[in-house]
């Protein structure tokens, strides 16, 4: 019992960090279609069997059935799509628009009409639409989104003639109305190479693992980078005179400067830290020692500040 326990956990965790699920064009036809009769027309429509297929248009008009409700479907760039409600279906919907229930009544023998195909128009748009919205992150939107209602057929012969002759995506679903007071079928053909919606897929969820092994080489990397530091005494300021003519043996003066005193710089100039100059094994050497750190950041000193001063009653004395 305690490992059965276990196990649930287990799968629970795992389906809580699994990504969201992807709805496919099926799944979604049949809860856009069940959405659309409760919302437009007050009916409960259940699927209870859908079938899916690619066909040409020669199969697809062979799947039509007598006396079915025929609807032209306009999508992007001019495509042609058809939607089919057999005699059942079309009854009741129309007995739920007129007397508020369907009965189990046998359906309509005539034909149907244009009155009949205005009663189911907005059930029809709301079914495609919600279509549309399932399928925002599947790669199924582009074949299915942007059709809607367009025009009433009173005959299928003309299908032929109107539909280009390209392989059609079928989606055949058989639903019971009203808990099953009637059941028929719906049919949805739309061109297979779509001209629709590019779909937002869902990015895969990150790889924790390879994440951490690329940042453990990163880090690597980082580690074992050369940085170049510079030990600073002091600087210097000349006239530019003077340093046009300075050679090897000329003595610069640098003021306050002490060998305690050592500013350690990157090369944008930054002081990052003081030390002290000293010496490692024979080799000049600077021992880091934060506390160091000279009063003033950078010491400059000048020629003249390091000359010293003669005042004028001196000069007299000296003649």
């Amino acid at each position: 019992m305690e490992h059965n326990g276990i196990k649930r956990k287990i799968d629970l965790s795992r389906k809580s960090a699994a990504p969201p699920e992807v709805k496919g064009a099926g799944r979604s036809w049949k809860l856009a279609l069940a959405r659309a009769a409760r919302d437009a027309v007050d009916l409960e429509l259940a699927v209870t069997e859908l079938r899916q297929n690619r066909r040409s248009l020669t199969e697809l008009l062979e799947l039509l059935p007598e006396r079915a409700l025929i609807i032209m479907l306009e999508g992007p760039k001019d495509g042609l799509g058809l939607l089919v409600l057999s005699p059942e279906v079309l009854s009741g919907i129309l007995e739920m628009q007129m007397v508020g229930k369907v009965s189990s009544a046998a359906a309509l023998t005539r034909r149907p009409t244009r009155t009949d195909a205005a009663m189911v128009a907005e059930m029809i748009d709301r079914a495609l639409d919600g279509l549309e919205t399932e399928l925002l992150q599947s790669a199924d939107l582009i074949w299915t989104s942007g059709f809607r209602y367009a025009s009433f057929l009173e005959d299928a012969r003309p299908l032929g003639l109107l539909l280009e002759d390209v392989p059609y995506r079928v989606l055949q679903t058989d639903v019971s109305l009203s808990d099953g007071a009637k059941t028929g079928q719906i049919l949805l053909a739309l061109p297979a190479d779509g001209k629709g919606r590019q779909p937002k897929l869902l990015e895969p969820p990150p790889n924790r693992a390879a994440e951490m092994v690329f940042g453990v080489a990163l880090g690597q990397q980082v580690q074992e980078a050369n940085v170049e530091l510079v030990a600073v005494l002091a600087r210097v300021k000349v006239p530019l005179d003077l340093t046009l003519h300075l050679k090897p043996g000329d003595q610069l003066p640098i003021g306050a400067a002490a060998l305690d005193h050592i500013d350690i710089e990157g090369l944008d100039g930054v002081r990052l830290a003081g030390g002290k100059l000293g010496q490692n094994r024979g080799m000049r050497a600077v021992r880091l020692a934060e506390e160091a750190k000279p009063s003033v950041q950078i010491t400059q000193a000048t020629i003249l500040e390091a000359t010293p001063t003669i005042e004028p009653d001196a000069v007299k004395k000296a003649g």
